[in-house]
C-alpha cells in the first residue's frame, strides 16, 4: 500500500516512516512542508495520505490546504490527518464532500503502533477512523441540528462509534448489546437523518459525518 506521509518535525516523520515500513506499506514520500506534500499527492497518487494540519512555512493549515486540494485533483483520496488538538473547522473541510476515507487522529491519544496501523489501512480501504473528541466536538457543534436533535441518547452513541469506523459487532460489545438491537439502531439514525440506507458501511459512515458536517455525501 503507497503512502505519502507529511510532517515536520524529524524524528516523528522517520519514526512514522519505519513503523508503516515494518507493517508492510510503501513509502512513496515523506515531506516536510505544505508545497512539497501537494507535489507529493500529485504525482505520485498514493493510496492513502498521512498529513499533520500545520506544516511549514507558516504552521497554521498548510498540511490540511495541500490535503483538500490534492483531492479535488484526485477524487476521493483516502487523507488521514494527524493533529495535536480538534480542530473542528478543519475536520468540517475535510468531511465536506462525503467521498473517500477520512480520518483524524489526536497525536496524544495514539497509544499503540496496531491503532494507528489500523487506523492507516481503513482510511485506506474508503473507511473512516475518527477521534472520539473529534466527533464529540462536531456533534455538540450540531447539536441544535433538528434532525440530530431527534436521537435518542442511545442511537448517538451508536452514532459515534460508527465515526470511530467500529463494525456493528465491536458497538455491540462496547455497549453491551444485541447485534440485532445495534442495526435497529442504526436502521433509526438513517431514517431519522434522512439519509438513504446502503449495503456499504464505510459509506453510511461518511455519509452521517458529511451530514453532521452541514452537507450530505
Amino acid at each position: 500500500m503507497r503512502v505519502v506521509l507529511a510532517e515536520d518535525l524529524f524524528l516523528l516523520r522517520e519514526g512514522l516512516v519505519n513503523l508503516l515500513q515494518a507493517h508492510g506499506f510503501e513509502i512513496v514520500a515523506a515531506v516536510e512542508s505544505g508545497p512539497e506534500l501537494l507535489k507529493a499527492l500529485l504525482d505520485e497518487r498514493p493510496e492513502v495520505a498521512v498529513v499533520d494540519v500545520r506544516l511549514p512555512p507558516t504552521f497554521t493549515d498548510e498540511g490540511l490546504q495541500a490535503a483538500l486540494t490534492a483531492r479535488r485533483h484526485i477524487p476521493g483520496l483516502p487523507v488521514l490527518i494527524l493533529s495535536q488538538h480538534v480542530e473542528q473547522l478543519y475536520a468540517r473541510e475535510l468531511l465536506a464532500d462525503g467521498t473517500g476515507g477520512v480520518g483524524y487522529l489526536l497525536k496524544d491519544r495514539v497509544f499503540n503502533a496496531g491503532q494507528f496501523v489500523d487506523a492507516v489501512r481503513r482510511v485506506a480501504t474508503g473507511g473512516t477512523a475518527m477521534d472520539p473528541d473529534v466527533i464529540a466536538r462536531l456533534l455538540a457543534s450540531n447539536a441544535r441540528n433538528a434532525p440530530l436533535g431527534r436521537l435518542t441518547p442511545r442511537e448517538r452513541e451508536v452514532l459515534e462509534l460508527m465515526a470511530e469506523g467500529r463494525s456493528n459487532a465491536a458497538i455491540a460489545q462496547r455497549l453491551f448489546l444485541s447485534e440485532s438491537a445495534v442495526a435497529k439502531h442504526t436502521a433509526a439514525i438513517f431514517a431519522k437523518l434522512d439519509l438513504a440506507v446502503s449495503d456499504d458501511d464505510n459509506r453510511r459512515v461518511l455519509a452521517v459525518l458529511a451530514y453532521l458536517n452541514g452537507t450530505r455525501g
